[in-house]
């Protein structure tokens, strides 16, 4: 049995309790350890029968990186997070003098083999499986809805040039670039089902079909997303179109249209909850990768643990 740490004795016991205590108890819970750590285990490296540094655990890796994912962390401040904070430490499963913390060349090994295994998507659509198994996917209908994640603009790199696979685009009066996130939400408890990612400067309505999982009965959007087309296709697939009417200059809404799209608004609005999380409660409002791809993959299991944050007193309750 392992000594624990004597930096520790009397820790927890004292009167209060923080609020990242809280928060990594609830997440302890509602995470689906078991059926998530199952799906990375066999492409985790194994020790070797030569000797030799015998691997991380594995659970105390996918622990770090879901760490990283709800403060925002680096590769080098992940690391640095764990020596700081006995709470970070606890959750990874660094409880003995013995236990290693890893270091930011493991961290970044670990984050590049769930992206070259392309195991994000996977582990979202397990989180999801374990969500509906619990009766929490119960709507007949798709929010689609997409948000600008910024990247810098800055040429004052190595390289001495933007990331090219980034893009601009305007909306409203104001410029961005970046990537665009677009995702599709379940119309029940407004969790995410799909999530894509495409430069800035691709039009929301030209994602439409691939946020959808194919079984709805209707599909809410904001205007972005209306199209005669669309419609038409939808309709004759026997799927309620509640997409927002678009007004313009020379057409503009009639009082029956706005009355209509503040009416489909109230539920429409429900796919931007899941950004609140990701990108204001958690912070990821700038990309922190280079390329499209990378930042699609954290972004997956990012909105898979956003599921699981929005819906956690319902796990939690008996």
């Amino acid at each position: 049995m392992k000594q624990g740490s004597l930096s520790m004795t009397g820790y927890f016991d004292k009167g209060k309790k923080t609020r990242r205590e809280v928060f990594l108890a609830e997440m302890e819970r509602v995470v689906p350890w078991a059926r998530l750590l199952a799906l990375i285990e066999p492409h985790h490296p194994k020790g070797s029968a030569k000797g030799g540094r015998p691997p991380l655990p594995l659970e105390r890796m996918f622990r770090i990186y879901c760490l990283q994912q709800w403060y925002n962390l680096s590769d080098p401040g992940a690391e640095e997070a764990l020596y700081d904070s006995i709470t970070m430490r606890q959750f990874a499963g660094v409880r003995a003098d013995d236990d290693v913390i890893p270091d930011e060349t493991s961290i970044l090994n670990f984050r590049r083999l769930l992206e070259r295994h392309q195991l994000t998507e996977r582990l979202l659509t397990e989180i999801n499986a374990h969500l509906s198994e619990r009766g929490l996917f119960v709507g007949k209908g798709t929010i689609v809805d997409a948000t600008i994640i910024n990247a810098p603009s800055s040429t004052k790199n190595a390289e001495k040039k933007r990331d090219p696979e980034m893009r601009q685009t305007r909306k409203g009066k104001q410029w961005y670039f970046g990537m665009k996130m677009h995702t599709g939400v379940d119309d029940g408890f407004g969790l995410v089902h799909t999530v894509r990612a495409t430069s800035a400067n691709v039009a929301d309505v030209n994602m439409f079909g691939e946020l959808l999982h194919g079984e709805e009965e209707r599909v809410h959007g904001d205007s972005a997303y209306h199209s005669k087309e669309l419609k038409a296709q939808s309709e004759a697939s026997g799927v309620e179109f509640k997409v927002n009417v678009r007004g313009t200059r020379h057409h503009p809404l009639t009082a029956a249209q706005k009355a209509r799209n503040r009416r489909f608004s109230r539920v429409r609005a429900i796919g931007e909850h899941p950004y609140l999380v990701v990108k204001r409660l958690w912070g990821h409002a700038k990309v922190r990768y280079r390329g499209i791809a990378k930042n699609l993959a954290q972004m997956e299991l990012l909105f898979g643990l956003a599921n699981l944050y929005r819906v956690r007193y319902r796990l939690l309750s008996p």
